[in-house]
């Protein structure tokens, strides 16, 4: 099999890293060789966290050339118009449609802009997810990172690994069924 690469990107608090971990494990799991390479940035304090997950029978590193992601899943707009060079020219561009202000719009340096999804539509056709909204209804916000987890899986092609079985060695036991829930929203969001 040829090398995946995916690109996870978000903004320090989304659960960008947590959600490429249990994609690595799963990875990993399903006899993979699995490369992961995380940058943070400032993740404490909002600022942009990306991570580069390649997988294939093997793989020599784990850096994503520009152009070269075949799903790249932004867990914030403004990140996806961030990261729209490294994809692929058939690859899938997956945008949660939350906004988060970064330091310098929060300190007035710069304004959000209202049109970054028409941006982003301009150059490549994006799947829109509403990730807060599904697992709000679904019990807790803070699942979101799962849901577009599920879109990965579903993109990828990945349905046939053990998601469900990860999840629970990977995830606190309260929260289990929730992000199992989650996934599989997320996998349905895109389908």
């Amino acid at each position: 099999m040829e090398t995946k690469s995916i690109l996870l990107v978000g903004v320090g608090g989304q659960g960008t890293i947590l959600a490429s971990k249990i994609l690595t494990t799963g990875l990993m799991e399903a006899g993979y060789d699995v490369k992961m390479s995380e940058i943070h940035g400032m993740s404490q304090r909002g600022g942009s966290v990306s991570s580069q997950v390649r997988y294939g029978d093997k793989v020599y590193s784990p850096v994503i050339e520009k152009g070269a992601a075949d799903v790249v899943v932004a867990f914030e707009q403004m990140e996806a118009l961030r990261a729209l060079d490294y994809l692929k020219k058939d690859g899938v561009l997956v945008v949660n449609t939350q906004k988060i202000d970064s330091m310098s719009v929060i300190i007035g340096d710069e304004e959000y802009p209202d049109d970054v999804l028409e941006e982003i539509g301009k150059h490549v056709e994006e799947k829109a997810v509403n990730a807060e909204k599904i697992a709000v209804e679904l019990g807790n916000g803070k699942a979101a990172n799962v849901v577009l987890l599920g879109t990965i899986i579903k993109s990828m092609g990945l349905e046939d690994i053990d998601w469900d079985q990860i999840l629970e060695n990977n995830i606190k036991p309260r929260f289990v069924e929730l992000n199992k829930k989650a996934l599989r929203a997320g996998m349905e969001a895109v389908s």
